[in-house]
C-alpha cells in the first residue's frame, strides 16, 4: 500500500475499511501527542510538583471548528505553549488526513469532494456555536437539519458501499484487491511447465528382434 497517498492524497478512491483504519491511525497519533504531552509536564517544574496523569485525547474535529470561534483565545488553557505546539501540529496533521481519507471515500460513492460541507462543516459550525442560537423552537428545524445532514454524512461514508466498477474519479478499489487475490503469483511454480512428457518409442526394446522370414 501507498501510504503516502493514502493519508494525504486527494485523489482517488478509498473502500470503507481504509477509512475506518485512518481514523484509527489518528486516534493513535492523538494518543501518542497526548502522552508526549503529558511526559514533558511531568519533567518541568509545575508537572514535577503536581504529579497529575491528566492526559488530553481530545484532537477530534472540535478542536477545527473552535479556530474560527473567538471565545477561544480568550481561554486560559489557551495559553500553555507546550499544548499549543502540540495541539496545533496535531490539528494540522489529523485534519489533513481526514480531509484526504474522506474526500476520497466520497469520489468512492460517485461524490465531489464539496459534499464534506453539507455532511462535516456545517453540522460541525452548528454544533460549535449553537450555544449562542437562542434556545426557542424556531431553532429546532436548523438543529435538526444539522443532525440529518451529520447522520447521513455518516451513513454514506462509513456504511455504504462504494460504486462498482470504474467511475469518473478511477477504478473501483476493491477490484484491485479481488484481482490479486485471484491471479497467481508471477514468481509461482507452474508445475506443468516443469513436466515433459515424452512419447513411448514404437521400435522392440534393445536385443529383441524380428527374423524376417520367420
Amino acid at each position: 500500500m501507498d501510504w503516502t497517498s493514502y493519508l494525504f492524497r486527494f485523489d482517488g478512491r478509498i473502500n470503507r475499511a481504509l477509512l475506518w483504519q485512518a481514523l484509527l491511525i489518528v486516534a493513535l497519533l492523538a494518543a501518542l501527542l497526548g502522552v508526549i504531552s503529558q511526559v514533558i509536564h511531568l519533567v518541568g517544574a509545575e508537572g514535577a510538583l503536581k504529579l497529575s496523569l491528566k492526559i488530553d485525547f481530545d484532537f477530534g474535529l472540535d478542536e477545527l471548528f473552535k479556530l474560527v470561534d473567538p471565545r477561544t483565545y480568550r481561554s486560559p488553557a489557551s495559553f500553555d505553549r507546550t499544548d499549543t505546539i502540540l495541539k496545533s501540529s496535531g490539528l494540522a496533521l489529523f485534519s489533513w488526513i481526514f480531509l484526504a481519507t474522506t474526500i476520497k471515500r466520497l469520489h468512492d460513492r460517485d461524490r465531489s469532494g464539496w459534499w464534506i460541507i453539507p455532511f462535516c462543516v456545517v453540522p460541525g459550525l452548528y454544533s460549535q456555536f449553537s450555544n449562542l442560537l437562542p434556545d426557542a423552537r424556531s431553532m429546532l428545524p436548523f438543529s435538526l437539519t444539522a443532525s440529518s445532514l451529520w447522520l447521513w454524512g455518516f451513513v454514506e461514508m462509513f456504511c455504504m458501499p462504494g460504486n462498482e466498477g470504474h467511475n469518473r474519479f478511477g477504478p473501483d478499489p476493491l477490484a484491485k484487491v479481488e484481482d490479486a487475490a485471484v491471479s497467481p503469483s508471477a514468481n509461482s511454480w507452474d508445475q506443468s511447465r516443469e513436466i515433459e512428457i515424452v512419447p513411448p518409442s514404437a521400435s522392440p526394446p534393445g536385443g529383441m528382434h524380428v527374423k524376417r522370414g520367420a
